[in-house]
């Protein structure tokens, strides 16, 4: 299998594929924890859900951009990915409990927009401190 990876396009196409796996579950885990169905949101034209989900899209890509650039094998890779993902998912949960005067997901749900742009630039801003803090 090492010897596979060698080659880059194969290489390329292995990265590619779990990190959309490792999205679709991680995406899925988000949904099993917001109070929106994010799926129907969007299809409703929910934007502040298209940019919180969004910034959680990104937030992942980007941690495994950073895991994979920095990791010697897949598993390593997939690994740390892994556990920048679990690190910013408890990101969404701090700033649920930051903000004690209203809910960040029924806000989010009835499409308030400022607090879905809050919500997409955590995701983002908190990626790029895990990305890095997993290279270290």
């Amino acid at each position: 299998m090492e010897q596979l990876l060698h080659n880059q396009y194969l290489g390329t196409f292995a990265y590619y594929t779990v990190t959309g796996l490792a999205m679709i579950v991680f995406l899925s885990l988000f949904e099993l924890v917001t109070r929106y169905q994010v799926w129907q949101e969007l299809k409703r034209g929910n934007l502040a859900v298209a940019m919180a989900t969004g910034g959680k899209m990104f937030g992942i890509a980007n941690i495994f951009s950073y895991s994979i650039q920095h990791h010697d094998s897949i598993g390593q890779a997939l690994i740390w990915g892994t556990f920048g993902f679990f690190l910013l998912l408890g990101s969404y949960f701090t700033f649920e409990f930051m903000t004690p005067s209203f809910n960040v997901d029924e806000e989010i749900g009835n499409d308030n927009r400022a607090i879905g742009f809050i919500a997409m630039v955590l995701s983002v801003g908190f990626s790029f401190v895990i990305g890095a803090s997993l290279t270290r």
